[in-house]
């Protein structure tokens, strides 16, 4: 039986489904009693974060078949109807911690966020003089009549909605008024502290503003308002083929993408159904798309509200990344290099070191060129001030700048006409394809002769994540995996056919190929009774002929395991389909982002990095790098922390069941234990070894 010969007794998981039961794990750690108080704040604002993201990319297709009543196809009613209950289900679920759990744990703590009527005078004069200096100059509400039609309102944006009777300056009785709220508007205030009192006590911008809507209407009548906030479809699409300059294209994409197609409604729990309704029909939204909320629209903004908290206690202990373990402070990269590849484990070992490297290679003399892919680097990066003095040191630089990389598309446009001001040379990569491949290669001069060498990684060149995504990055002085990179690099400036490469591999023309054949080998070795294992690590397992593959190798009797942070299409465990498939995903104070592919064919073991995740826009819409790491001490390490300690994990791991939910490791039950045995967190035992004493 072929790895691509469709089996019909596996049936596939719902990635959006998949997203979702995701999120449910993020927000397990809003419920830990072992993680400080303002970071289980935090998660729940990340759980928000992400359902922005999810609606903004994937609900879009599922709510038009929505309002066209499809009722076959891959988006329906059904779909639609099913995903908005368990979406439903997710936020109320989420207030329910915000209410119930953390907003009473805070004020255990003395922080408050103080409601209208618990205001005791003197503060409700704070307010109201704040209001009025500092607030209503920024407010202008909008009385809706055939000359004020319904505003534009921003993606994200809050906004409030209010009714209102009496009549106006001209005598008509137009009923509707909008109130936007400015985004350079804080969300959060901190009010004078009370005499006596160690209590922090806070205001939010939207119970500031409802206790004073009527000084925004002098002469009428406020009946009723409520605040909302729309979610908009923000997946840019432009037509590469057509356009004439990418750049300029997505400049004016990114001026639409505010006020693109409604996807969710949310208002405040007591809205009437007088004011969701006029919303709904604005926005033209069906009932499902209506979310209700017990407290504030807009929980990611309680990261401001965290970070004006001086609480060390309620915080995680601030952790110091170590310099990385194969490197000496001091020494030259390239006289390390020289003696064998490095591998720095971030965020445990410093990204610091990385830019080190480029820093070197920047300042040295001998250096003649320097080659970098771009896709996310961050607001402020030290990294392109680098190369902007790399060229003006009068080295070559070629930027390969992703402005597809999606929501970080203007910082990189940005950066590419930064970098093109000064003369470097910028290229797009490739028409249709997102260049995701993480590379950075060097070209020096020594005694007489050019050498290579290279960084490539996992994750993405940004230092503000290094420190919160556990990434590999690889620098090596290998002559032939840096001849490879030579020759991606001239592929994606030239357009140039990319001939047969020594070691590593570049999607779309042969990672999910090999992939694939890697898979199958195991299979066929394990059929022919011989040692065979798999142990695959990513964010994602969504693409279709791989999880197949899997599948089939599993019924060949391979055991796989699979370490996947977000979405697993493939079910785990099914009797007589995928009984050796064995998936976790791994939730921590880190975010598991390092690709890790181990193969054992007839008793040979091989390990690969890449860029890569195992979805089908990865394979075959990106350009993604995948390479071997043939060293057995760097192989070994590789595995230990990054493979085997997540299998070990059984704290903040999870275990997909057959049915597609996922229970704690710690309790297959389905309930956290409190067994006597100590729970092992893999990312806390690599934080104990690498971490600074300093």
């Amino acid at each position: 039986m072929s790895a691509n010969t469709p089996n019909t007794r596996l049936v596939f998981l719902d990635r959006d489904h998949c997203i979702l039961a995701f999120n449910l794990r993020v927000m397990d750690w809003a419920r830990r009693p072992d993680v400080p108080l303002l970071e289980r704040l935090r998660y729940l604002s990340i759980v928000s974060s992400n359902l922005d993201e999810f609606f903004e990319v994937r609900v879009a297709p599922h709510l038009n078949a929505r309002k066209t009543n499809e009722q076959r196809g891959l988006y329906t009613t059904q779909t639609y109807g099913e995903l908005s209950e368990k979406v439903h289900a997710l936020v109320a679920e989420q207030y329910a911690i915000y209410n119930d759990e953390l907003l009473p744990l805070l004020e255990k703590k003395g922080i408050k966020l103080v409601a209208h009527g618990e205001r005791n005078q003197r503060q409700r004069r704070w307010v109201k003089d704040f209001f009025t200096r500092e607030v209503q100059p920024m407010l202008l509400p909008v009385g809706l009549d055939p000359a004020h039609p319904f505003p534009q309102v921003a993606n994200k944006s809050l906004n409030f909605i209010v009714r209102l009777k009496g009549k106006d300056a001209f005598g008509r009785e137009n009923e509707i008024a909008i109130v936007k709220i400015p985004r350079i508007l804080p969300r959060f205030f901190r009010m004078p502290p009370i005499k006596g009192s160690k209590q922090a006590h806070f205001v939010s911008i939207s119970s500031l503003i409802r206790s004073h809507m009527t000084d925004l209407f002098p002469g009428r009548q406020v009946t009723e308002f409520s605040q909302f906030r729309v979610t908009r479809h923000s997946d840019l699409a432009v037509d590469e083929e057509e356009v004439k300059n990418l750049r300029t294209a997505l400049r004016k994409g990114l001026q639409q993408r505010h006020y693109g197609e409604a996807l969710r409604l949310e208002v405040s729990g007591g809205c009437s159904e007088f004011l969701s309704g006029f919303l709904r029909a604005q926005f033209d939204l069906p009932a499902e798309a209506v979310y209700q909320v017990a407290g504030p629209v807009n929980l990611v903004r309680l990261n401001q509200l965290i970070d004006k908290v001086d609480a060390p206690t309620l915080r995680f202990e601030r952790y110091n990344a170590g310099w990385p373990l194969q490197l000496t402070p001091g020494q030259s990269f390239f006289e390390r290099l020289q003696q064998g590849d490095v591998i720095v484990h971030q965020p445990y070992e410093s990204f610091d070191a990385v830019l080190a490297f480029l820093r070197e290679a920047v300042e040295d003399p001998n250096v003649l060129a320097i080659k970098q892919t771009i896709y996310r680097t961050g607001a402020k990066s030290e990294l392109m001030d680098l190369l902007r003095e790399a060229v003006r040191r009068g080295k070559e630089v070629t930027a390969v700048v992703e402005l597809k990389a999606r929501f970080d598309e203007e910082a990189n446009i940005n950066y590419a006409e930064r970098l093109e001001s000064v003369g470097a040379q910028v290229v797009y990569g490739v028409v249709g394809l997102k260049t995701h491949a993480k590379m950075l290669l060097v070209t020096r001069r020594e005694n007489g002769e050019l050498k290579r060498y290279a960084h490539m990684s996992t994750g993405n060149y940004n230092p503000g994540t290094a420190k919160l995504y556990t990434d590999i990055n690889y620098l090596t002085a290998d002559d032939a995996l840096t001849a490879d990179l030579e020759q991606i690099f001239l592929h994606l400036a030239s357009q140039n056919r990319l001939p047969k490469l020594n070691k590593a591999l570049i999607a779309p023309f042969h990672l999910h190929k090999v992939m694939l054949e890697k898979v199958d080998a195991a299979a066929a070795s394990a059929k022919a009774g011989q040692d065979a294992r798999i142990i695959l690590k990513m964010n994602a397992l969504t693409d279709e002929p791989m999880a197949k593959a899997l599948a089939h190798a599993s019924q060949c009797g391979v055991k796989v395991d699979i370490i996947v942070r977000g979405a697993c299409v493939l079910p785990a465990g099914v009797p007589g389909v995928t009984d050796n498939v064995h998936v976790r995903s791994v939730i921590g104070r880190m975010l598991e982002h390092s690709r890790v592919f181990y193969f054992r064919i007839d008793g040979q073991d091989e390990l690969w990095l890449s860029s890569a995740d195992w979805m089908n826009r990865n394979m075959f819409r990106r350009v993604e790098l995948a390479w071997p790491v043939t060293d057995p001490a760097l192989r070994s390490r590789i595995m230990d922390e990054c493979l085997l300690a997540s299998l070990h994990d059984t704290k903040d791991a999870w275990l997909l069941q057959p049915d597609g939910n996922y229970v704690p490791a710690s309790s297959p039950a389905g309930t956290r234990s409190k067994a006597r045995t100590p729970l092992h967190s893999a990312q806390s035992s690599l934080m104990l070894r690498y971490g600074s004493k300093g």
